[in-house]
């Protein structure tokens, strides 16, 4: 099945012969009158690393935690491994395996102790427990170390150990939700090792949720939601291709006299994004010397860059995901106020 990207391109199938671990359809979760959630549609092959990228607040969490069966949706429907996660919910979490984002180990049992009582839970056969932990924990280097208690390891290691426990059961669907959230960027490059690893080494898909630009291009195929709605499916390269031109970022002694010039002398669309005049043109290295020799004010620093994420989220959204996540903030402490000011009232 060909998924479409924002621009009506069809990407390609990567399913193969494998067939779809998750088919989501008009996927919709309303909280009152805040609709988090908008009628989104996707497949995921079996066998997939497959990502959410969004900013914070785009409903990347909410839509997680219902093909977790976690959150009943509004309406629409979803099959996690063949199976409906309002209709057969047991089904669906025996065949999953989740790591959420705050860590919900018992920091003071050991790593051993975590997992068997998972495997309790998840009704791993007894002989099969720890040959399987032994696999497991070895996969992520933490076999030596299963004995010690979980409040003396590192952030990064506890992480690792949540993504063990999430795949001692055997699940057909490992669900990561912010997997590196909050970690330093060496121990979320080797978060990430791991997780490459486990894909050559269990047989199994990926699903995970990431505002992180480089964790999204670690992916097969990733989907752009903002605002609760998906705004464009595809691979990273083919995604970063659709945008096509060159981004170039200025600074400006004055930003809205630029942004005008641009627009008058060039018929150039440009923002601010993250204190800089931002635009999009084709050879941008090319058109740099024009832009100074005709630009009619002042450039203090310019620099250019080939297509990235970021660049592929703003086209399709007009802003990036770091200025997305201010307004979400901005939105969000607006809400409580009011909400505290209807409640004195």
């Amino acid at each position: 099945m060909a998924v479409q990207t924002g621009d009506g391109a069809a990407a390609p199938d990567v399913s193969g012969s494998r067939g779809t671990a998750i088919t989501v359809s008009e996927l919709t979760k309303k909280y009152g009158e805040i609709e988090a959630v908008r009628g989104i549609d996707f497949e995921v092959a079996a066998g997939e690393t497959f990502g959410f990228l969004g900013p914070n607040g785009a409903g990347k969490s909410t839509t997680i935690s219902m093909l977790c069966t976690l959150v009943r949706p509004t309406s629409g429907h979803a099959l996690v491994a063949g199976h409906d996660v309002v209709r057969e919910r047991d089904t669906v979490r025996r065949n999953i395996g989740l790591v959420f984002q705050d860590t919900t180990l018992d920091t003071y049992l050991t790593a051993e102790q975590n997992l068997r009582f998972h495997a309790d839970l998840y009704g791993v056969p007894r002989a099969a427990v720890a040959p399987r932990m032994k696999q497991v924990l070895e996969m992520v280097g933490l076999w030596d170390r299963r004995e010690s208690l979980v409040r003396t390891y590192s952030g990064g290691m506890q992480r690792r150990l949540e993504i063990a426990r999430g795949l001692l059961h055997a699940p057909h669907v490992l669900f990561l939700d912010e997997p590196t959230v909050g970690l330093d960027p060496q121990t979320r490059s080797s978060i990430w090792q791991y997780i490459n690893d486990l894909k050559h080494r269990e047989d199994i898909t990926i699903f995970l949720t990431t505002h992180y630009m480089d964790e999204a291009e670690h992916c097969d195929r990733i989907a752009i939601i903002d605002h609760g709605q998906i705004v464009a499916i595809d691979t990273p390269e083919a995604l970063k291709a659709s945008v096509g031109k060159d981004r170039v970022q200025i600074s400006t002694s004055d930003d809205e006299a630029a942004i005008a010039e641009l627009a008058q002398r060039f018929g150039l669309e440009a923002a601010v994004h993250e204190g800089l005049v931002t635009f999009s043109v084709e050879s941008g290295e090319q058109f740099v010397p024009r832009l100074f020799a005709e630009l009619g004010v002042p450039i203090q620093g310019v620099s250019v860059s080939r297509p990235t994420l970021d660049d592929v989220f703003m086209s399709y959204t007009g802003t990036t995901i770091r200025d997305a996540e201010v307004d979400a903030a901005t939105n969000r402490n607006r809400m409580m106020m009011q909400m505290m000011q209807g409640g004195r009232r």
